[in-house]
């Protein structure tokens, strides 16, 4: 698929809250500041330090102001693209919210708040990562007594078979159709499919650009198809053009020419909605390397389209952790050696890998689909041709490593999942390093791995292209977690270690990823079923000779690995295929080991993991409140510092960024 998802989520214990990622920066907290907060419905709040940044210069600091006004300003267009009544829903929400006058301890207002706080943190009224829509535990009364909802929007948010789901996965559905996402208007999926493989056949085949990535695709009333682009004076343009005022007020700051060519082009492309502008963009992006500060503003991921074409808006804002950054460039350095030594057929191989940088970063700001809910690992560009001709930046995000470490002590997921006291010892000992080096791996050599053969189009998978782009780099780390290499890099402390991420991640895949998804529901996330697809076909192909168990203990299931060396060997085995797959552009056999391993739920063990899960009240997913930055100004407006602070209430946040970056109208057509 054209769109790789090149983001990785949180890692086996982390994601159902617990981690074992290492925390060196809990001694420092300050007075104003606590890593864990608030809780509701399925969702923790928490905050994350950016330590560092009172000692940048004033210059890079304003750099870093001016990028995440930027950032903020983007936020109205993921709500939009997430649902078309999303804004007309988060504006009336919360004039009710701020104006209600009433008991706030009462039931339905409690329900109502909580509702709308999950609206937030998901940008619309689909969960953010199970994309089924919130049900109101207030009733509808209640609602049209605060306001004058209209009957359309009241169905909308009251009637449970209207846009069910955001991204429909379902093998045998028209996926664009069933999907509540506001990309296509009016539009089948055998329409929007045959739109734009026309635009491939009469592109360039050795640089295509990346079509449709930003545009809603549109029928007319005279049956004609047309693309709505997201540019400065078209769909969205309020939004894109606060976005690139602030580029602009940034770009004086800028560290080295460069980046400033980056930010130059970034504006043309959002000026333009010129792909090509976009990949010259993306080019000279992953050339710049070696400013501190660096960042993404644009329109990128594309989990919320099920046919992998249209991009979500998001932004961060980061700067160079400099020593942590010293293990991802000695995995960066070494590239070539890990591309030849892969298990993949040599057909399948980059004979020269290029331009691979990677650095451990601190986040300064989130933004649109990285907010609230974020990667921890990010590695761009998308482009199948710009990766292979001028290379990738790989990121791992070290202070939300931190934050999301600190929320987890404690909570007893650990000892309530794990097989025995081996297995624990073995992940107290190791899985910081582990969970760390598999990050690195996973994105700065495995998405960066492999190539397509000439011809084949990075669109055939399809609906099937983000589980098995995510497959594959996971199974890249996880190969090379047991090479002998990482202990002579001196990445890991001995050949014992990569065991610790065995444990994690097969136990994920086979049990703890389940508290995600409801009881009777199926797999549908791109990195659930990429985390399903992998742990269940190893459990499988392994069962012959005992690789791993699923063992019954006091009523209880763990996963028990019996030989490590076995099941890496099937991980290089599984690698093999998934890249052949996506080298060859094989679409009926990507459908096939997705649908068999990465999709169904076995209901008892479901049932069995919730209730587990439930006694040990975790939440299962979270989220972020970002930091505040207030700019400093002499009386001629110039900045003379920007100071930062970690006090601001999420619902204090949320409301602030509505009214000071509220930029699109309710209804955009």
């Amino acid at each position: 698929m054209k769109y790789k998802i090149h983001t990785i989520m949180i890692s086996a214990f982390m994601v159902a809250g617990c981690s074992n990622i290492s925390t060196q920066q809990g001694s420092q907290q300050t007075s104003d500041f606590e890593y864990s907060n608030e809780r509701f419905a399925d969702l923790q709040m928490l905050r994350y330090r950016v330590d560092g940044f009172e000692d940048l210069t004033l210059k890079q600091k304003t750099f870093i102001y001016y990028l995440q006004e930027a950032a903020l300003y983007g936020r109205d267009i993921l709500f939009d693209q997430n649902g078309k009544y999303n804004l007309r829903i988060r504006k009336m929400l919360e004039d009710v919210y701020v104006g209600y006058q009433g008991d706030r301890e009462d039931k339905d207002f409690k329900a109502f708040e909580t509702y709308l706080k999950r609206v937030w943190f998901s940008n619309g009224i689909h969960h953010h990562y199970a994309s089924e829509k919130f049900t109101p535990e207030f009733s509808k009364e209640w609602l049209l007594a605060q306001t004058e909802c209209s009957d359309e929007i009241a169905e909308i948010i009251f009637n449970p078979n209207l846009m069910k789901k955001r991204v429909n996965l379902a093998e045998g559905d028209d996926l664009v159709q069933t999907s509540a996402n506001n990309y296509y208007d009016n539009v089948t999926q055998e329409e929007a499919e045959d739109f734009y493989k026309q635009q491939k056949e009469a592109g360039d085949p050795k640089h295509p650009t990346m079509y449709g990535m930003n545009s809603r695709l549109v029928k007319t009333a005279d049956g004609k198809l047309v693309e709505k682009k997201w540019t400065t004076d078209g769909l969205y343009g309020s939004a894109l053009t606060k976005i690139v005022e602030n580029l602009k007020l940034a770009r004086p700051y800028a560290e080295d020419e460069q980046q400033k060519k980056v930010i130059d082009l970034l504006i043309s492309y959002y000026e333009t909605g010129d792909l090509a502008t976009f990949d010259q963009y993306s080019i000279a992006w992953v050339q710049n390397t070696e400013p501190l500060i660096d960042f993404v503003n644009g329109f990128i991921e594309c989990y919320g389209d099920p046919l992998g074409l249209k991009c979500s808006w998001e932004s961060i804002v980061n700067f160079k952790d400099l020593e942590a950054t010293k293990r991802t460039e000695t995995l960066s350095s070494n590239a070539q050696w890990f591309e030849d030594n892969s298990p993949v057929a040599p057909e399948f191989k980059k004979k020269e890998v290029k331009g691979i940088s990677a650095k451990v970063i601190k986040a300064a700001i989130l933004a649109g689909d990285l907010y609230p809910a974020t990667a921890i690992g990010i590695n761009l560009p998308n482009s199948d041709w710009v990766r292979a001709e001028h290379g990738s930046k790989s990121v791992t995000i070290g202070n939300l490593t931190d934050a999301y470490s600190q929320a987890a002590k404690g909570n007893g997921m650990l000892q309530e999942f794990a097989y025995g006291p081996d297995e624990i010892a073995l992940i107290e000992a190791y899985g910081d390093a582990t969970d760390d080096l598999h990050t690195d791996l996973h994105e700065c050599l495995g998405h960066g791995s492999g190539r397509l053969l000439d011809g084949v189009d990075g669109d055939s998978l399809k609906a099937y292209g983000s589980t098995t782009e995510e497959a594959r780099a996971d199974l890249f780390a996880l190969y090379y977690l047991a090479d002998p290499k990482l202990v002579e890099l001196g990445l890991l402390p001995n050949e014992d270690a990569y065991k610790a991420n065995y444990i994690s991640q097969m136990q994920n895949g086979l049990l703890t990823q389940l508290v995600r998804i409801n009881l009777g529901s199926n797999i549908e996330e791109a990195h659930m079923r990429n985390r399903a697809l992998i742990a269940r076909w190893a459990y499988e192909h392994g069962k012959q000779d005992n690789v791993m168990e699923l063992v019954k203990r006091d009523g209880k299931t763990y996963v028990k690995i019996n030989d490590y060396q076995k099941l890496r060997n099937l991980f290089g085995e599984l690698l093999a295929e998934i890249q052949r797959i996506k080298s060859t552009g094989d679409y009926a056999q990507a459908q096939a080991i997705v649908e068999t391993y990465g999709v169904k739920i076995d209901p008892e063990l479901h049932k069995e993991i919730l209730d587990r899960y439930n006694q040990l009240d975790i939440a299962p997913y979270k989220g972020f409140i970002n930091p505040v930055y207030t700019a400093i100004r002499d009386a001629e407006g110039n900045i003379t510092d920007v100071e930062i602070s970690y006090t601001e209430s999420y619902a204090d946040q949320m409301l602030r960024y509505s009214r000071d970056y509220g930029t699109l109208p309710l209804v955009n057509e």
